[in-house]
């Protein structure tokens, strides 16, 4: 049992509560007895797993550890102390896995394997990408495109919010240009979404794949250039006072719009 803080595995797991360290190592971390489970059985590459026994009650819990050693995994038991060390909930279920980010080129998607995808221009909030996945999970959309930066998708945040749909649904970051030209050679058809858009969700309804849903930033929406590439702009009716929706929320009902894919 790891005790001491000081321990190198402990230090570098803690150290990837930091963008920097994600980025430089390509991990990040999975915290919670579901999350966990559904990194272990999508099969992403797990490099550590730490549990701590005084904490772990979950019969579960204790299946997917099991499971993990039968694999080959190394299931690392901890001090409480040391777990609260790693843990970013106030109160943790005993299970953390150490997770490595899988690097997906654009060129991997295709009408083939993805015939709905789901694009963010530089979403800001790692909460709203981890929002989107586990609606894209729940309808049935393919894969989400991350487009010219913003919030890192392993974020502790975004995997919490995901509620494991980060490990089921393939994330690819790349920036609008070769979004662009990606989706005119596979033959995609874009709908963008904008305050000014010229269409309602019946557009979305009737939509046929190959298509993308392209949502702007929550700051400035798609600029004149992303939606020249759209083949029409779609824009939620607002009744009351407000003048947006959260992008969460609107990719949401964009997505439950899309009848025809699901």
């Amino acid at each position: 049992m790891i005790t001491s803080l000081r321990n190198p595995r402990i230090k570098q797991a803690r150290s990837l509560r930091q963008r920097k360290f994600r980025r430089e190592s390509g991990l990040f971390l999975v915290e919670g007895i579901r999350q966990v489970g559904d990194a272990l059985e999508s099969g992403f590459e797990i490099a550590d797993l730490f549990y701590a026994p005084d904490l772990l009650t979950s019969p579960f819990a204790h299946r997917l550890i099991e499971e993990a050693r039968r694999r080959g995994l190394e299931a690392v038991p901890v001090s409480p102390q040391v777990f609260a060390s790693l843990a970013e909930k106030q109160h943790p279920q005993g299970i953390l896995a150490v997770a490595r980010w899988p690097r997906r080129p654009l060129e991997s998607l295709s009408p083939q394997n993805a015939p709905w995808v789901v694009a963010l221009v530089a979403p800001q909030d790692p909460g709203n990408i981890g929002t989107v996945l586990r609606t894209m999970d729940a309808v049935g959309a393919d894969a989400l495109l991350l487009l010219d930066g913003g919030a890192d998708p392993t974020h502790p945040t975004a995997v919490r919010a995901s509620m494991g749909a980060l490990f089921w649904v393939p994330v690819v970051q790349t920036d609008f240009a070769a979004f662009a030209a990606w989706s005119g050679e596979q033959g995609y058809s874009v709908y963008g979404t904008s305050a000014r858009g010229t269409a309602g969700l019946e557009v979305l309804r009737a939509a046929q794949p190959p298509f993308v849903l392209l949502l702007g930033s929550e700051r400035s929406g798609l600029s004149a250039e992303q939606q020249a590439l759209c083949r029409q702009t779609v824009r939620l009716p607002m009744r009351g006072h407000v003048s947006s929706l959260n992008l969460g929320v609107a990719a949401g009902v964009c997505l439950y719009a899309c009848e025809g894919m699901m």
